[in-house]
């Protein structure tokens, strides 16, 4: 995220207007990622007007990135959104998903050591 700080304006909030010049999105793009990924929701004033925080817009900054330069689906957009900011890595693969093959040998691993475990316990 670090490299992005230098593309967003020197301010603590912007409003919606402001975000979508930043952000180069129209606001219909904004408003439908706020229902879509729970890591963007602005704060509502009391008047009911989005207050964006710089926090925001770069989450917005890398939903775009996910969704336009990844070609990542909302899901998976969202599985690796909700990754990174778990501090995990987002799997280069499209979508982050495993082979069946890959599936299934894990499986087999994880019932191994799931045998293990109770065999020591015993």
């Amino acid at each position: 995220m670090e490299g992005i700080r230098p593309l967003l304006p020197d301010k603590e909030y912007f409003n919606i207007g402001e975000a979508c010049r930043v952000l180069q999105l129209p606001p219909h793009t904004l408003r439908y990622w706020e229902a879509r990924f729970p890591a963007f929701r602005p704060q509502r004033l009391p008047g009911g007007h989005r207050r964006y925080a710089r926090r925001d817009l770069e989450v917005a900054l890398r939903i775009k990135e996910l969704l336009r330069d990844r070609k990542l689906t909302i899901a998976g957009a969202r599985k690796a959104l909700a990754s990174t900011q778990r501090g995990g890595r987002i799997s280069t693969t499209s979508g982050g998903n495993l082979p069946a093959a890959a599936v299934k040998l894990l499986r087999e691993i994880r019932d191994d050591l799931q045998r293990l475990v109770s065999d020591l316990s015993t």
